[in-house]
């Protein structure tokens, strides 16, 4: 599913992303754990075309990435394949929940706005938002936003999920929803793709959730993946 290969990445001469060789099977759930600034960011964003990366090459989802950079219908097709939920969630503030949902399907596949929204308000239903489909993002909680930036992930169909410390902006109580929501979405509970599971990589400095959902954890340091293996 994932093949990373020699993948080099510098900001000011300093290289953020130092030589990293991985790979990801189909269906796996990958933490990156590693202190602030160790690359776990950086690397996710590179693996859906945000940050274009100096050196190496990336196979994700089928599709191939270098150092060139890609052309606007190759992101397109990557991105409609990899979808990526920030730390900051990023929704847009003027629009609601529905909007912050549809706007990626209507927009960039052109998709019909009432099958854009069927299909949105199906899955906020499963997410437990149905009643806040209306909502602007300042009436949400944090978990609520969570699950707006994760349905606005899913609902184009992804086969891999990155997620950028997902649980860090959210107090105690809410870090455990959103790992129960995260066992779902593995599951293929949640999403567009019915019972077959996602690929997961989540960047995390929650030890508890990489020991709950990954299958396999990567410590990064200094830009390299320092150590692998079991949660354990």
């Amino acid at each position: 599913m994932i093949r990373i290969r020699g993948l080099r990445k510098s900001f000011g001469g300093r290289f953020v992303l130092d030589g990293v060789d991985a790979e990801v099977r189909e269906g796996a759930v990958v933490a990156l754990l590693g202190p602030s600034g160790s690359g776990k960011s950086t690397l996710l964003r590179c693996l859906n075309g945000l940050e274009r990366f100096d050196h190496g090459s990336v196979e994700i989802a089928g599709l191939s990435l270098t150092a060139t950079p890609a052309t606007s219908d190759e992101l397109t097709r990557l991105r409609s394949a990899v979808g990526m939920v920030f730390q900051e969630f990023h929704l847009f503030p003027h629009l609601d929940v529905l909007d912050n949902v549809t706007l990626a399907p209507r927009v960039v596949r052109k998709a019909d706005r009432a099958v854009a929204e069927r299909k949105a308000r199906d899955l906020l239903e499963v997410l437990g938002l149905a009643e806040r489909v209306h909502a602007r993002t300042f009436e949400l909680s944090g978990g609520q936003k969570q699950r707006v930036a994760l349905a606005r992930a899913l609902v184009q169909g992804v086969e891999v999920l990155l997620l950028d410390e997902p649980t860090s902006a959210l107090d105690p109580a809410l870090k455990g929803e959103v790992r129960d929501l995260l066992r779902r979405v593995r599951s293929g509970e949640v999403g567009e793709r019915g019972a077959k599971p996602l690929t997961l990589l989540i960047a995390t400095h929650e030890l508890d959730l990489a020991r709950d959902l990954a299958d396999e954890v990567w410590t990064m340091r200094e830009g390299r993946i320092e150590r692998r293996g079991a949660p354990a």
